[in-house]
């Protein structure tokens, strides 16, 4: 007897283990488990189903909705214990994107970096149109270490892809959409190359542009007790934070506080 959780979404396998089981004499039990199973396996799904990794954005506020100092400065917004919080999540994922803009403004590591986990750190992509990532940033200069991955468009220089391949960037090119790398096939090109779960830890720009093409399947929102003030720069380029947090298209699905900050978690709709 096999007792089977849920099935492969896969056209080449589905259904197809099932009818040769029962043809062999054995019973099989379907659905046990099976929203967990669904939940464990959501990267895969997504990946046949919709062509891209299940997405989720992360995203760290202030208590009125901020995400930056005027200017576009950086600011440390949440707790320690937060960040803690966002390297697990990290290392839950195949995958963590970034605009070029936020590799300029922060240079940052990307990397899991909890004691002992360092292997788990995901392959880093960086959108960059035309290839204006530094030979110098923390992201080139660890590719040798951890992945490091620069999605350009078909016309960006070659001379600067050879500098970065030079140095263990993988390039992959597509279409620019609106003068940019164009986020679908950039996310299509990512579950060709294997990636299921993806976490996006970019600015307000690039958190905007996905929930506009609707690209965004999960966000972990990390809000702070602290205010920025009306000078700083909002979560959501252009968008109200309730694009999240009351949006029909999303439903909430956990809170918990860690150290001084609320951490609310949303789903999509099924």
């Amino acid at each position: 007897r096999a007792v089977v959780a849920a099935a492969d979404p896969d056209p080449r396998v589905n259904g197809r283990g099932f009818q040769r089981l029962r043809e062999a004499g054995v019973a099989v039990t379907f659905g046990v488990g099976g929203a967990e199973a669904r939940e464990l396996n959501a990267g895969h799904v997504s990946r046949i189903a919709r062509e891209r990794p299940r997405t989720l954005l992360k995203l760290a506020v202030s208590r009125d909705g901020k995400a930056g100092l005027s200017g576009r400065r950086p600011v440390a917004i949440t707790s320690e214990a937060s960040r803690a919080y966002v390297h697990m999540l990290r290392a839950q994922s195949d995958a963590i994107l970034v605009g070029v803009g936020t590799a300029l403004a922060d240079d940052p590591d990307l990397t899991c970096r909890l004691p002992g986990m360092a292997g788990w750190s995901p392959t880093r992509i960086v959108l960059d149109s035309d290839l204006r990532l530094p030979l110098s940033s923390k992201l080139v200069t660890s590719a040798d270490v951890t992945p490091t991955v620069a999605i350009a468009a078909h016309d960006a220089a070659y001379d600067a892809e050879r500098a970065l391949a030079a140095r263990g960037v993988l390039v992959w090119r597509v279409d620019r959409v609106d003068g940019r790398v164009g986020l679908r096939p950039a996310l299509t090109l990512l579950a060709l190359q294997g990636v299921t779960r993806l976490m996006v830890e970019g600015g307000p720009t690039l958190a905007a542009a996905l929930l506009r093409a609707d690209l965004v399947d999960e966000a972990a929102l990390g809000q702070s007790p602290t205010d920025l003030g009306p000078n700083a720069i909002d979560a959501l380029d252009g968008l109200p934070l309730a694009a999240i947090t009351a949006s029909p298209a999303f439903e909430i699905s956990g809170r918990r506080v860690i150290g001084p900050d609320l951490w609310r978690r949303y789903v999509r709709r099924r």
